[in-house]
């Protein structure tokens, strides 16, 4: 007699379940449980029993909740957009990348700026020596922004523009420089990220205080929706919360959460919500979590679609998530770099299963320097392989229906659902983020998620396993940051002599009354400031004479780094030298951790500020955005005995020796200098013989470091 087919159905996991035991550790199967960063327990098994109670579980893609991807036919028709992230040097230079790029297959621009672009100061500005073109591309005017797109009809190509702090004068920018292209504004397509809620959490590239911040992002939406019905007016952006440490819940609920404020600023404008949210869009991180990247891409637009229907939208493309994604950065290696080829294609695979409509691959040499040619071919070869060779795209949302991966994506909604609601508890997310609690809960995670690397609890091949014995340098990209900021000094020049000093004067004038009236709209009012030929630093001093320049506080957590390492081999017998110190010398040692210049990524800063005072070091953190001068100045007061630089964005050759120079000028050269970061290693041999005691590149693990540190100030104690 044929059994019933539950009961066929238990019987079956019974016989698996004796199978399991045999080959579990202890024969406990419950060991063989995932548990994710985020807290979820993945289990090696799933069976239809996971998801008959799930109610999206059966939905199809175009249709709400859009959970299988916003479009009816998705990849099938039309793949996602390869948009290649990029921008160096002089506007000549990305601008021939970027012609090159498109005849090679590109399918859009992604301008990257460099950080002075980014805090709104020019590049002469004496603040900004370091980072003029270093990081991204300077751009002071429009007569930057026009060479910038030479040749690229801005009619026809999509420009997506990550910006925040100098977002007024930069979109202007790229307006005026349409308008003298021919090109109108209701023909112009793209994104401008605009996401300043999570500027004040991770990357910190802010000008203003939270609150004119969001008074700016009000303005560019109501314009744009106005004025430029094919541009979308933000890019929500998850991603440098991920870069920063956010496991991928906290990433989707603070992104999500951010994404519900910024609606709630335009409708505060008195906009009605489906004129605006159809061109809202996202940006993801995607890490080497495959699974739970996927998931997180799918829950995503279930928590927006239902986010948005609190606000009475009723456009179906109000309600959907449209997202741009990134792979990670972060998970690129300075060691046996060549393995980042083969990371940086898993990635992408997980976000093309996610449901991207667009997508930028990094290049396997972006743990060292800015990518070269010949790399940057590469990771865009690996989208044109995907799309072109795999097949992968004739099949939409080919996850749908499994197990594990329908459970997955529920349980990554309701773990971000709980942050959510957490966050609308405490008044929102700009309430979030002015408390530091947002800033936070990501430091948190990136300190644990560094020890258990240190700790060897998570695997990082050629890093922590499976090292190589030498590792062969690889061709970097350099650039001559003293040339090409003299070069932009001498185009300031010239604008500054051939416009009209007295009208743009006006402009700005008119751009400060309405920052202090809170009348008109600060976006149309910088590009008449632009068309004058008013510079970014200008448009962006005007407005800052009303609105102030935002200072954050440097908090740091402390005690996590220690327990997830958990004591491993090493760190006891540290902590005792260290203490051993403190007994011989009348008290600790005491390291001030700093970032110079304009870069603001202060993840790996803030963690190793966390594991040395975790281990028992005195640690004082700088403000960020420090001078040489300021920061040496506040080393010399603090009376300590080393200072440690930060660096990630190639600022180091300048700003290193600078702050050795100024300790020794203010007479404290006995205060060592170390420094951690993005640091090729061809630049070594240049820091020593500058004066650096110490260089730790990525993966470094925090306690050697330490004991290094350690040891080089008892040599300079004597």
């Amino acid at each position: 007699m044929t059994q019933p087919k539950n009961e066929f159905k238990n019987a079956q996991l019974e016989d698996w379940m004796r199978a399991a035991q045999k080959s579990a550790p202890g024969g406990n199967v419950d060991a063989l449980n995932w548990k994710t960063p985020d807290g979820i327990s993945v289990k090696p098994l799933y069976t239809a029993e996971d998801t008959a109670a799930l109610p999206y579980a059966n939905t199809l893609p175009g249709f709400e909740p859009f959970l299988r991807g916003p479009q009816a036919t998705m990849y099938s028709v039309r793949p996602w957009t390869i948009r290649q992230y990029a921008g160096f040097s002089t506007a000549e230079e990305s601008n021939e990348f970027y012609r090159k790029a498109l005849a090679a297959g590109g399918q859009g621009v992604s301008v990257a700026f460099d950080l002075a672009t980014h805090r709104g100061y020019d590049s002469d500005h004496p603040r900004v020596t370091g980072d003029v073109g270093k990081a991204g591309v300077a751009i002071d005017s429009v007569e930057d922004m026009k060479i910038l797109f030479d040749q690229i009809p801005l009619d026809k190509v999509s420009v997506s523009m990550t910006m925040n702090g100098a977002v007024l004068p930069v979109l202007a920018g790229y307006v005026v420089a349409a308008e003298e292209q021919g090109v109108s504004q209701d023909k112009l397509s793209g994104t401008i990220q605009n996401d300043i809620l999570k500027e004040f959490m991770v990357r910190n590239t802010y000008i203003y205080p939270p609150e004119p911040s969001m008074k700016i992002i009000g303005d560019i939406i109501e314009y744009t929706a106005k004025n430029m019905p094919k541009f979308n007016s933000i890019s929500i952006s998850g991603y440098h919360m991920q870069e920063a440490g956010a496991n991928q819940a906290l990433e989707m609920a603070f992104t999500l959460a951010d994404g519900k404020e910024y609606v709630k600023t335009a409708i505060a404008k008195g906009m009605d919500v489906d004129d605006f949210a159809g061109r809202l869009s996202f940006f993801w991180a995607v890490g080497m979590n495959f699974y739970l990247e996927i998931a997180k891409m799918r829950a995503a637009r279930l928590l927006w679609c239902r986010i948005m229907k609190g606000f009475e939208a009723k456009n179906p493309k109000s309600l959907m998530l449209r997202t741009h994604s990134q792979t990670s950065g972060w998970s690129l290696t300075e060691q046996d770099p060549y393995n980042n080829v083969v990371r940086t294609t898993i990635e992408a695979m997980a976000a093309v299963f996610g449901g991207t409509q667009s997508l930028h691959t990094n290049s396997f040499d972006e743990a060292i320097a800015l990518p070269t040619e010949f790399s940057s071919r590469i990771a865009r070869n690996t989208q044109l392989i995907i799309q072109e060779e795999t097949h992968i795209t004739n099949v939409i949302d080919p996850w749908a229906g499994s197990y594990m991966m329908e459970s997955l994506t529920q349980e990554m909604a309701d773990k971000a659902w709980a942050i959510i609601e957490e966050v609308e508890a405490m008044g929102g997310m700009t309430k979030a983020v002015d408390s530091g609690w947002a800033k936070l809960k990501i430091e948190a995670a990136a300190a644990e998620k560094q020890a258990r690397i240190d700790s060897g609890k998570d695997v990082i091949v050629g890093v922590n396993k499976y090292k190589l014995a030498k590792e062969d340098p690889i061709d970097i990209l350099a650039i001559d940051n003293v040339k090409v900021r003299d070069g932009q000094i001498d185009r300031l020049k010239k604008i500054r002599a051939s416009r009209d000093t007295a009208k743009v004067q006006a402009a700005l004038d008119a751009l400060t009354a309405s920052a202090e009236s809170g009348q008109g709209n600060l976006l149309e009012l910088s590009i008449q400031a632009i068309r004058l030929r008013a510079t970014v630093g200008e448009v962006s001093d005007a407005l800052e004479k009303v609105f102030g320049r935002h200072r954050a506080d440097t908090q740091k957590v402390t005690g996590v780094y220690a327990a997830a390492y958990d004591s491993a081999e090493g760190w006891d017998q540290l902590k005792k030298e260290i203490n051993e110190f403190a007994d011989s010398k009348g008290r600790r040692p005491r390291v001030m951790i700093s970032k110079l210049g304009q870069d603001g990524h202060d993840r790996g800063a803030k963690v190793v500020a966390t594991a040395f005072a975790d281990l028992g070091f005195d640690v004082d953190m700088g403000p960020l955005f420090q001078t040489p001068e300021e920061c040496a100045r506040q080393a010399i007061e603090n009376d300590v005995h080393a200072v440690g630089v930060s660096t990630l964005a190639a600022g180091h050759k300048t700003l290193v020796p600078a702050i050795i120079a100024e300790l020794k000028k203010q007479g404290a050269d006995d205060i060592i200098v170390f420094v951690g970061g993005v640091i090729p290693r061809q630049d070594y041999d240049f820091l020593y013989e500058a004066g650096v005691k110490g260089i730790y590149g990525p993966g470094t693990p925090i306690p050697a470091s330490a004991k290094d540190v350690l040891e080089q100030i008892k040599k300079a104690l004597g």
